[in-house]
């Protein structure tokens, strides 16, 4: 089974590496960000949530 990426899943995963707050959650975190389809960068939720894992980063 393939999930597609959509608001919902790519905040969940932002959150998880944020709360997680380790080497490897911020590798993963700062690759799903650059990776994250375009269409997503102007969506408010999923903007929100990656903006709170790079500050808990603290990038």
């Amino acid at each position: 089974m393939k999930v597609e990426p959509d608001q919902f899943n790519l905040s969940t995963l932002f959150n998880a590496c944020a709360v997680l707050n380790n080497n490897r959650a911020m590798k993963t975190g700062k690759e799903l960000l650059a990776k994250m389809p375009e269409n997503y960068r102007n969506n408010n939720i999923t903007s929100t949530s990656a903006i709170d894992m790079l500050m808990k980063f603290g990038d």
